[in-house]
């Protein structure tokens, strides 16, 4: 029997739809000062398939679940297997409905991982920082000069 999760964005989910989320190293950048830390996320089925293909990623571990095992209705629930100083990511119900469609959608990547394992051998790599406030400023120097003769009509 199959339990609808009752949330207005989700009809379309119930409790033991599959889902998976991983454990990222991220970085906060703070008073100049940048500090490493570890959010829980939801993983795509496209982006899941590109990371077991090896590509380099942030992820040091993945773990299979369903959406029921994550949150009750009202609070999140840490997974078994993750570290309690793990952070939930930023709107981490609305990501993981999102990620859950994805492998509803995509009966085969559910394969890939099946439920209740945890899968860790990526190519786990930070040498390309994920910073997670990091604002982009834009000047005038980023702008692309043109050649005198790109908008002319010869």
């Amino acid at each position: 029997m199959t339990t609808t999760i009752s949330y207005s964005d989700a009809p379309d989910l119930e409790a033991d739809d599959y889902i998976m989320i991983g454990l990222a190293t991220c970085f906060f950048k703070d008073d100049g000062e940048v500090h490493q830390i570890e959010v829980i996320e939801p993983i795509p089925s496209a982006a899941l398939e590109a990371i077991l293909k090896g590509i380099p990623t942030s992820y040091k571990m993945a773990y299979a679940t369903t959406l029921g095992s994550l949150w009750d209705g009202e609070q999140l629930l840490l997974p078994n297997g993750f570290p309690e100083s793990a952070q939930f990511g930023d709107e981490f119900i609305l990501r993981a409905f999102s990620a859950a469609r994805t492998y509803k959608r995509r009966k085969s990547a559910q394969e890939f991982i099946p439920i209740g394992t945890t899968k860790t051998d990526f190519n786990y790599s930070i040498e390309r920082k994920r910073v997670l406030n990091a604002a982009r400023v834009v000047s005038k120097e980023d702008n692309v000069k043109q050649h005198s003769h790109t908008h002319k009509v010869l």
